[in-house]
């Protein structure tokens, strides 16, 4: 699939809506007892005025790199030239578990959103939350270099450390788990802080502020 183009000629408006969620156990939702986790949440919110289909491609563990290797050939399993196909990279906190260097970390993403581009697919960019407190300046600096891979490649990047590394009922949802992964209401500020920061208008769809 590496260099193809996806079909343009058809009118967004009448093709399915094909979203390929790339990233690790937590865009699969680990730990939430309803087993819905952000992405689930967020799609229960979106009022798709077209057909559309939803594929949660996650790896538990995955660094960038991991998730560079292996995405296309998932991603395009699944996407469609008649669709309107589009990529959600789903950033998790491995990075730092694993060593990685913020330079390495940022051309992991840049070339997933370059070669993403160059489908023609768009995309859309969910930070790293808040883990472990000692890891708090690195995954700080890690979602700031993520932010502005994005932000030079005009792609909307959801920052879910900076809100949520100070806030109260996170923190206490980490701390109620004991796993480091969130529960339903970590899982439910995520969501509300993707769908209030461009989801709709990315999708073409009019916004739901409730």
């Amino acid at each position: 699939m590496s260099g193809h183009r996806y079909d343009e000629e058809r009118s967004v408006a009448e093709r399915e809506v094909r979203i390929c969620v790339v990233g690790d156990e937590l865009s699969a939702g680990v730990g939430d007892p309803r087993a819905l986790g952000w992405v689930g949440r967020v799609m229960a919110r979106t009022r798709f005025e077209r057909p559309a289909m939803l594929f949660t491609l996650a790896v538990p563990g995955e660094t960038t790199t991991g998730l560079g290797a292996r995405w296309e050939a998932e991603a395009a399993a699944r996407f469609d030239p008649e669709c309107d196909n589009r990529l959600v990279v789903a950033l998790g906190r491995h990075d730092v578990a694993t060593g990685h260097s913020v330079a390495r970390s940022r051309l992991n993403l840049a070339n997933v959103l370059d070669v993403a581009d160059s489908w023609r697919v768009p995309a859309f960019v969910v930070g790293p939350p808040p883990g472990r407190a000692e890891d708090g300046r690195r995954l700080a600096e890690l979602s700031a270099a993520f932010a502005d891979v994005a932000s030079r490649r005009r792609t909307p990047y959801v920052d879910t450390y900076t809100p949520l590394a100070q806030h109260e009922q996170w923190l206490a949802d980490l701390a109620q788990s004991g796993s480091g992964y969130p529960g339903q209401a970590g899982y439910g500020l995520m969501a509300w802080l993707v769908l209030h920061t461009g989801w709709h208008q990315w999708l073409g769809l009019p916004d739901d502020a409730s």
